[in-house]
């Protein structure tokens, strides 16, 4: 079960989400399958990322994306997936990458939770940042 947010948390997560552009777990795994390029991006904290995380995702943690993001990926062009637990947190996230001029930025709605769901594929431990 998904946890309880504070209404305060869920209005600027709702705001945030009128400006963004979502993306299904569904579409991201026919990316992936597909062999599309794209760079996705963990924004969960560190010791979440270390559990497990999708096959082939970087950790840019919420704390930290938008003061190491421009380091990862100069290209403010580049095509991103965020995701986090739910997809709450990566639709603030693709918000402020947005605000810093990233123009193909995607938020996976109903994060790795749902991915767990639909039993789809995970990696675990911390991968080398490339």
């Amino acid at each position: 079960m998904p946890p309880s947010h504070s209404p305060r948390f869920l209005k600027i997560v709702e705001d945030a989400k009128r400006r963004i552009k979502e993306c299904s777990v569904d579409e991201v795994k026919t990316q992936i399958d597909a062999g599309q390029q794209f760079l996705l991006i963990d924004v969960r904290e560190e010791s979440e990322y270390a559990k497990d995380h999708l096959p082939g995702a970087v950790h840019l943690g919420k704390g930290v994306i938008e003061r190491d993001v421009e380091q990862r990926v100069p290209d403010a062009a580049a095509p991103l997936v965020l995701y986090c637990g739910g997809g709450f947190r990566s639709a603030l996230a693709a918000d402020n990458l947005q605000k810093m001029g990233y123009t193909n930025v995607r938020s996976m709605d109903g994060g790795i939770r749902v991915w767990r769901e639909k039993r789809l594929p995970l990696e675990n431990g911390i991968q080398a940042k490339g």
